[in-house]
């Protein structure tokens, strides 16, 4: 199957390339499904970090097509080269193959050098505001974070979304709110905070609520550039 226009710009930006092989399946709810994979030595090469994220090439079901579409990588385990990654199920191809993954299935993967690190200097609390498509890069900030407070805000647009897993602590309050009026809860919600001053807020919803949100943060509640990480995570 054809890369295409997206295969180029991949070449052109030296994207290291791998081949995953499925190891397991596992339906979390109806609309989440977690597989696991053997990582071709893409954790030798790229050093595990939260909200890690790597570009598979999804082939498509109907057409000689290979998709292009970023996910984040879960409990990686550089030791035994492995690691997951969840699957929104909707519509789609990535859904179609999620769906239909068989334990030694294979797919190709591609790696621009995904970068984040947490503050040098950890701040009183973080934000975290997303939504069932950024839930696995919060999980992986939550197990990163350790004692530091959280309040972490999160979408859902089906009943079972709020029974997918939160790796939330004690120290961690997490609010779920309906998505509805393209986001407008939880546009609201962050218009209502009270923000410490040296919290650190990490964004990642639809593009438009996303930049409503750090607008938000830096107008209202005064967050320097330095303390924002954001990145709309679908259109």
């Amino acid at each position: 199957m054809g890369r295409g226009a997206n295969g180029v710009i991949m070449k052109v930006w030296r994207a290291d390339d791998y081949r995953l092989r499925v190891t397991s399946t596992e339906a979390v709810t109806d609309k989440c499904q977690r597989i696991g994979f053997t990582a071709g030595g893409l954790l030798a090469d790229h050093p595990v970090h939260p909200t890690q994220f790597i570009r598979l090439w999804i082939p498509d079901a109907e057409t000689d097509k290979l998709h292009h579409r970023a996910f984040t990588t879960i409990d990686q385990d550089p030791a035994s080269d492995h690691f997951h990654i969840e699957f929104a199920v909707h519509t789609g191809p990535a859904s179609v193959w999620a769906q239909r993954a068989k334990v030694g299935d294979e797919i190709e993967a591609s790696v621009l050098g995904s970068k984040f690190e947490l503050p040098e200097t950890p701040p009183s609390e973080y934000l975290l505001f997303g939504d069932t498509a950024s839930l696995p890069a919060i999980n992986s900030l939550l197990d990163a974070i350790g004692d530091v407070p959280a309040r972490v805000f999160l979408e859902w647009q089906y009943e079972s979304d709020q029974t997918l897993p939160v790796r939330n602590k004690p120290h961690h309050q997490v609010t779920w709110l309906q998505r509805v009026d393209d986001g407008r809860l939880l546009r609201e919600q962050a218009q209502a905070i009270s923000c410490p001053a040296d919290a650190f807020a990490w964004v990642a919803c639809d593009g438009h609520t996303t930049r409503s949100i750090v607008k938000t943060l830096k107008t209202s509640h005064n967050m320097a550039k330095s303390q924002l990480k954001y990145q709309a995570y679908w259109k």
